[in-house]
């Protein structure tokens, strides 16, 4: 039998099993964590880099605190994959992110040690502080403990979050998981201030002066911790204030935050202190994986590859963000006003070519969606035409700046939504199913989908043309690629009919669209529009289908509540005609990951669940007319 590469993790089935080696074994636990880690995202999609990264002080947690008793708060969550192997859950690690598998993130109902369900990012400090007040106001004792990415303090949630901590003072260990990263580097001037705090030489005295206090107690650590505070707030502001300390947050940092044993002695002497702590750990995103080190971005989530190597075949496809990417980017070449700005989402939302094209007119501002869109309405404010290149997912916590700060005025902004629909693997916390509803219910912003990458771009300058608030709402996955310089036209708010019918009529949006033209094949009397205007709808046509068409029926990749059917009702209510509407869509509950075919079937949004419904409709493949079967 040959000999494991993991004898120590081999041995750990809970947290318990981790406090019985000794602080000299945990650099060889660490490793071994990294090497399993390595092997689980080599069957590609999962989050490699930064699962890497955190490996060393997801060990110390769990070493000095008490988990599932203490409480341990990932932010986003997708650093965590050390984290669910030490608490007992090594052998479900394969099936993560696959349907009824482990979710990608931490998950409440998956483990006891899963202290929230989180897939965004500046969410944990808040948790954090409604966990210890919660502790202290029923007099018990546990720690509570939040790591947090460095970019994900450009969250106005996690400033105002922390703000209010220090205020009330409250027991609790924030790590700074300090990596210079999120997905996309990080921006900002709290990016710049935590370089400083890398670099500045009063900073290093005191980290050298903690390294060497190993055998100090809670009392003269405190007094380090005031050394440090005190060097911070003379070198950062003239009034001496770190802007922390001005929080009323004790500081300590930065520390290397891949030496275990170190980070194991600090943890424990900082759980002796009152107060809010941060600890500032400065780690490496890929660490032990030298080709995710020196690409950190490309190795966040790569594809399929080979562990020993770090090859893989990388896609050839054409998505729809690069189909977004390359319009914007050829647009913007010709009108001076155009600019784009995302939060975080370069890469995701196609705009690395853009960016480095028109540098002076991009801006990613960091994980804040809130600011990135009303940073729009300023711009618009002053004649120019801001596009915010978002995910839906993300869209949705920046719902009140769309309202109040775009809407009101009918201000001239672009919103190209990304990951439209379901997304799959990363399940509930990130797909796009609620935007129809949120978006349409806001008056003067206008909803567009596009069918291919010619209506994209026609979309695109067409929302330029009608002013006010435009959202293009596009699916996750692959489409057409067209030529440069090809700027189709379609009239702004009609709808187009691909196949004609008027018995069954299938009003479809988004990623349905494919499926109901595949449903309808062969089945004479049924039609099939591309409804592509949510709002405004085509109420030309509707009027049309509805005084012809026996049965409506809608398909959309959004929630049935309140989205593109709701719509149709609702139009037909309002223009006094009768006719029955057949709803499908996104059922009104969270759909956990899987593949988006899966959750599509479900739905009944496949061609096989809209053909099983035109069949109970009377509308079989190869035959005329039927009346529905009783």
């Amino acid at each position: 039998m040959s000999e494991s590469m993991t004898p120590l993790l081999d041995g750990i089935h809970s947290p318990d099993d981790l406090k019985k080696l000794s602080r000299s074994q945990l650099p060889q636990l660490s490793a071994e964590l990294r090497e399993e880690i390595v092997r689980v995202c080599s069957v590609g999609g999962l989050h490699l880099a930064s699962s890497l990264g955190a490996t060393d002080l997801i060990v110390a947690l769990h070493y000095v605190l008490n988990s599932p008793r203490d409480r341990i708060l990932f932010d986003v969550g997708h650093q965590a994959y050390a984290h669910k192997i030490l608490t007992g859950r090594r052998s479900q690690m394969p099936t993560i992110k696959q349907e009824g598998g482990l979710s990608g993130f931490t998950k409440v109902t998956e483990s006891e040690h899963d202290a929230i369900t989180v897939g965004h990012a500046s969410t944990s400090l808040a948790n954090a502080l409604g966990m210890a007040l919660a502790r202290d106001a029923r007099g018990e004792d546990y720690e509570v403990a939040a790591v947090i990415g460095d970019g994900a303090l450009t969250g106005g949630m996690a400033l105002a979050a922390l703000n209010t901590i220090g205020d009330l003072n409250t027991r609790m260990l924030i790590v700074l998981n300090d990596n210079e990263m999120s997905i996309s580097e990080n921006v900002g001037g709290i990016n710049r201030f935590m370089r400083g705090l890398q670099v500045h030489p009063l900073i290093r005295e005191g980290e050298d002066v903690g390294r060497k206090a190993v055998k100090a107690v809670s009392k003269p650590l405190a007094e380090i911790v005031s050394r440090a505070k005190h060097s911070t707030r003379h070198f950062f502001d003239p009034a001496s204030i770190n802007p922390f300390a001005a929080m009323g947050v004790r500081y300590v940092g930065p520390v290397d935050g891949h030496n275990v044993t170190e980070l194991v002695w600090l943890m424990e002497n900082l759980q002796e202190l009152d107060g809010p702590t941060i600890l500032h750990v400065v780690t490496r995103k890929g660490k032990g994986l030298s080709y995710a080190e020196d690409d950190p971005i490309a190795w966040h989530g790569p594809a399929k590859f080979d562990p020993a190597t770090g090859e893989f075949t990388p896609s050839n496809a054409y998505s729809w963000s690069s189909a977004f990417g390359d319009a914007v980017t050829e647009w913007a070449a010709e009108d001076p006003d155009v600019y784009v700005i995302t939060p975080a989402m370069r890469e995701g939302s196609g705009l690395v070519r853009y960016s480095q094209t028109h540098p002076q007119r991009y801006l990613d501002v960091g994980i804040a969606e809130d600011v990135a869109v009303t940073t729009a309405a300023g711009m618009a404010l002053r004649g120019m035409k801001p596009i915010v290149a978002i995910y839906s997912t993300f869209l949705q916590r920046a719902y009140d700046q769309v309202l109040h700060d775009v809407a009101i005025e009918n201000l001239n902004v672009i919103f190209a939504i990304d990951r439209g629909g379901i997304v799959g693997a990363d399940g509930a916390t990130h797909n796009g199913v609620f935007d129809l509803s949120f978006l349409r219910s806001i008056p003067n912003v206008q909803v567009a989908l596009p069918r291919d990458t010619r209506e994209l771009r026609a979309m695109l300058k067409g929302a330029a043309r009608v002013g006010g608030p435009v959202a293009i709402r596009y699916p996750r996955g692959n489409t057409d690629q067209v030529e440069s310089g090809v700027w189709p036209d379609i009239e702004w708010g009609t709808w187009e009919r691909l196949k004609t019918g008027d018995d069954v009529v299938i009003l479809a949006t988004g990623k349905p669209l494919e499926a109901a033209l595949a449903a309808a094949e062969g089945r004479s009397g049924v039609g099939v529009v591309n409804a592509r205007f949510v709002k405004p709808l085509d109420e030309f046509m509707l009027r049309q289908i509805a005084t012809s068409a026996r049965v409506i029926v809608t398909a959309e990749d959004n929630t049935v509540v309140g989205g593109f059917g709701s719509a149709v009702l609702e139009a037909l209510n309002r223009l006094g005609l009768s006719v029955p509407v057949r709803m499908i869509g996104i059922p009104d509950q969270f759909q956990e990951h899987a593949k988006p075919e899966s959750v599509y079937a479900r739905a009944g949004l496949d061609a096989a669940g809209i053909g099983q419904l035109l069949d109970e409709l009377g509308m079989a493949a190869g035959n005329n007319v039927k009346e529905p079967t009783p």
